[in-house]
């Protein structure tokens, strides 16, 4: 399996958020109805494989070391919530409405723009 960049990473996680924004929008009981029902559980798929790992994705820098270390465990808080969240049997939009607001999702995604800014910030 092909190692994920880090631009790919955060293209899943981040696009895959703002489809899961749209999914609690939508008022399904579960992911079985409605068209994309079932492209939901691809997309939280999609956002395990780019958040697992991805502190090590990170290009070596000692200035970012202290963080990484908050990032992979962010990452592990909001994939543990986004497996939950896989492990039930009907995914509905008020499910995904609460993983959208837990703390750990939110937490990892203002890591991932931090991140992001830091090292833009140091290539130039």
């Amino acid at each position: 399996m092909t190692e994920l960049s880090l631009e790919t990473r955060l293209d899943l996680i981040e696009s895959g958020y703002e489809f899961l924004l749209a999914y609690a929008a939508q008022g399904l009981e579960s992911d079985r109805e409605g068209g994309s029902g079932p492209k939901v559980r691809d997309i939280l798929n999609d956002m395990l494989r780019g958040l697992t790992g991805i502190a090590a994705s990170v290009p070596s820098e000692e200035s970012l070391e202290p963080f990484l270390e908050v990032l992979g465990e962010d990452a592990g808080k909001a994939g543990a919530a986004i497996g939950l969240v896989l492990s039930q049997p009907h995914i509905s939009s008020q499910l995904v409405d609460n993983l959208n607001a837990s703390i750990h999702l939110r937490a990892l995604l203002t890591d991932l723009f931090l991140i992001d800014e830091a090292i833009k910030r140091s290539a130039s």
